[in-house]
């Protein structure tokens, strides 16, 4: 797989925004998954909408980092999710630390600003 994915691609006049992801948990592209999930970008928040694994197990520590490094290339911030316990919904926020620091403004001779 690639690594350093862009939210944002252009093609001529036509700007293409990554706004929704269909995640799905297997070793090879085409053979049957065993979980998926829906994952929606809002700004720089990264929205995990659905969470289905074929034999209602929940998504491990490992899937969880997953979507983490994703939304990390992504340059998100902030990923939020929904877990279900005995029946209740309970959200959740995980800051995308790597992304939270403000980048170094340089000052160039000539007045110009870079990032």
């Amino acid at each position: 797989m690639q690594l350093g994915i862009s939210r944002f691609t252009q093609i001529g006049n036509w700007i293409f925004e990554v706004k929704m992801v269909r995640a799905l948990r297997v070793e090879k592209y085409g053979q049957p998954y065993d979980a998926v999930a829906t994952l929606t970008a809002n700004g720089e928040n990264m929205y995990v909408d659905t969470q289905l694994t074929r034999e209602h197990n929940e998504l491990s520590r490992e899937d969880c980092m997953a979507f983490y490094e994703f939304a990390k290339q992504l340059e998100m911030k902030q990923i939020q999710y929904d877990k279900l316990r005995n029946g209740e919904r309970h959200s959740r926020q995980v800051e995308v630390v790597e992304n939270l620091r403000p980048r170094a403004v340089v000052q160039l001779a000539n007045g110009l600003r870079s990032r």
